[in-house]
């Protein structure tokens, strides 16, 4: 199974890269899944700039074709995703509306983060929009409040127990999901 580890976050100095970074590093260490790491701030999707609906597929766009094969070729997302004005960043809505038919049947997971409220009220917002989707968003999640307070002189994250054990229910139950909804993804014959 394939998962994908989507770093939402593209400002500079932003704090979503060390965590997306340790997530990363802590998914392929769990071992249930082949792991992929997408920075939205690396892939640079311009402000959805497609004619056609998502849903039809005819893309004009080189990058919204390698976006959308990205995105098809994973069985899973995590996203890691700050708190902005009490939901996602713009970054996350915009990727996730360049597509529809890839992100189908797919669970999906979050790693927030921000100040006292973790990013929990940013995750409320996400899963309304995945919803819409036809994503499956598992209930367990990992939330970091103060998440500057667990960033080291050097720059990168410094989980604590609390947040490893959060990681690793979150990934048992996302590989479950994955397997269930396995079947879901499958292309469907044409009737004959």
């Amino acid at each position: 199974m394939k998962l994908a580890v989507v770093i939402a976050s593209t400002r500079p100095g932003r704090v979503g890269l060390p965590v997306g970074n340790w997530f990363y590093q802590h998914a392929q260490a769990h071992g249930k899944f082949e792991v992929a790491l997408i920075d939205l701030a690396e892939i640079n999707l311009p402000l959805f700039n497609e004619a056609a609906h998502p849903r039809l597929q005819q893309y004009e766009h080189e990058h919204t074709k390698d976006w959308s094969r990205r995105i098809d070729a994973v069985d899973a997302l995590v996203f890691v995703t700050p708190e902005y004005n009490h939901s996602v960043p713009a970054s996350l809505l915009n990727a996730l509306d360049y597509l529809n038919k890839e992100w189908a049947y797919k669970p999906v997971g979050f790693v927030t983060y921000g100040g006292v409220s973790a990013g929990t009220r940013a995750l409320q917002v996400a899963k309304q929009v995945v919803v819409g989707l036809r994503m499956m968003p598992i209930p367990e999640s990992v939330n970091i409040p103060f998440v500057a307070q667990l960033i080291a002189p050097d720059g990168t994250f410094q989980a604590g127990k609390i947040q490893t054990d959060a990681a690793d229910l979150m990934l048992d139950e996302l590989y479950r999901w994955t397997e269930a909804l396995q079947t879901l993804r499958q292309p469907v014959a044409a009737a004959v």
